[in-house]
């Protein structure tokens, strides 16, 4: 039992947007979710901000008193670098009013 580093350059994408952006008729979290499991991506997550503001400078937050409709969200996944440079032109269309960053990460699987 141990540790090995993954043989591939990986890297980490993170998709920020917010949570009323929409793309082919479904928000668009989903659709960008839906369109990585359909290219075979590792997997991925999305995770809902309770508090947050984008390029316009508006305050979203999750309060006990008042839902917003607009929260904020991150997409995140690891993936080999040459998978999710073939998709982000894709993602680009998809994700007109939010952010895409990606960053090389260091991945380490578990042998057990």
């Amino acid at each position: 039992m141990g540790e090995t580093e993954l043989s591939e350059r990986a890297v980490r994408l993170k998709i920020y947007l917010g949570e009323s952006d929409r793309f082919g008729g479904k928000p668009a979290y989903q659709a960008v979710v839906e369109l990585m499991r359909k290219r075979g991506l590792w997997g991925a997550t999305v995770t809902r901000g309770v508090y947050g503001y984008g390029k316009r400078s508006l305050l979203h937050s999750a309060s006990v008193l008042r839902l917003s409709e607009d929260l904020p969200l991150i997409i995140e996944v690891v993936e080999a670098e040459e998978k999710v440079s073939a998709l982000v032109p894709e993602l680009s269309t998809m994700v007109r009013g939010g952010l895409i960053t990606v960053e090389d990460v260091r991945v380490l699987r578990h042998l057990g």
